[in-house]
């Protein structure tokens, strides 16, 4: 596309993931803006933009993961600057959007922070959120602005479907993924499974089922992201022990925290294919991960929502 239809729009990064903000740029044939996000002494932070906004559509490109605190503060900072400076729009594209977890009261007390976070966006001055892959789809429901909630599955069935690999079976590690791997299974035109976990009591080992036939059948799990990695990892042990030909995980976001990395590498899963919708230190990387990039598809949807395209048909296809 001709750079000229970009002449209105800013692109910038914080510090969360600048390479996914780069690769973006790249795709897109933009710079990115000129921006420094830093910290005082105290531990605030300080943000500066270095050219102006004023009526330019502005992106933020800012997930929220780890340091999850700090990547929301720069980016609601970002999102006020920009405003008192007179931009025309402010969107914030979030690829993983934090404290997306805690969006129900689980029990008495509990806060509702992704709605908090929802609210505090709309306070900076944000006009519309890009997120992919929310934990919860009804989270949309908390903003009164657009929010535009893209899917990674696409892009990890067009993974599988290149592997070109025989009785497949989509595997739902819990409950709450289901929906997400029947989606999947259509697309890959196979079967699923349940993994069913089941608690006798407190500190009981868990009691595992798997309603479906994973028997001599290559198995792909899907989740949403994996952060301790426990629960698809107890999944992946128990369908291989179950009779499963090989296991395959896959995930959008690779929170990775405490001890999934051991996990990950003592399971039985043989390829974990993941998106980098948050940055992957050199450390968390094991030989039996695959990363795949969600930059083209932001890209064509920022490109979209900047020219006024739809974004559904991207999915619908």
């Amino acid at each position: 596309m001709d750079k000229d239809v970009f002449a209105n729009m800013k692109l910038f990064a914080g510090n969360a993931h600048p390479e996914l903000a780069k690769e973006i740029a790249d795709i897109m044939g933009v710079e990115l803006g000129k921006a420094t996000v830093n910290k005082f002494s105290d531990g605030e932070i300080s943000v500066s933009i270095w050219e102006s906004v004023r009526g330019r559509d502005c992106f933020i490109i800012q997930p929220t993961g780890d340091p999850v605190n700090d990547n929301l503060m720069e980016l609601l900072i970002m999102a006020d600057a920009m405003k008192r400076a007179s931009a025309g729009s402010v969107n914030a594209v979030i690829p993983y959007y934090g404290y997306a977890r805690q969006d129900r009261k689980a029990k008495a007390r509990d806060p509702i922070t992704s709605k908090l976070v929802a609210n505090m966006l709309t306070a900076a001055g944000v006009d519309r959120v890009i997120t992919m892959d929310l934990h919860a789809n009804q989270i949309q429901g908390y903003f009164d602005i657009p929010v535009d909630h893209l899917l990674g599955m696409p892009i990890l069935c067009q993974y599988f479907m290149k592997k070109d690999l025989d009785d497949v079976v989509v595997v739902s590690p819990d409950h709450g993924s289901v929906t997400r791997a029947r989606n999947m299974a259509e697309k890959l035109n196979c079967p699923i499974a349940i993994v069913d976990k089941r608690r006798p009591e407190p500190n009981k080992s868990e009691i595992m089922n798997i309603i479906g036939d994973i028997n001599g059948k290559n198995c792909i799990i899907l989740d949403d992201m994996i952060d301790t990695a426990g629960t698809i990892t107890n999944a992946a042990n128990a369908i291989k022990e179950m009779g499963a030909k090989e296991v395959y995980a896959c995930a959008t976001h690779a929170v990775l925290s405490g001890p999934a990395i051991e996990r990950i590498e003592k399971s039985a899963i043989k390829e974990m294919v993941l998106l980098n919708t948050l940055p992957i230190p050199e450390e968390k990387k094991l030989d039996k991960m695959k990363f795949l990039s969600v930059a083209p598809i932001f890209a064509e949807v920022l490109t979209r929502v900047y020219t006024h395209g739809s974004i559904s048909d991207l999915f619908d296809k």
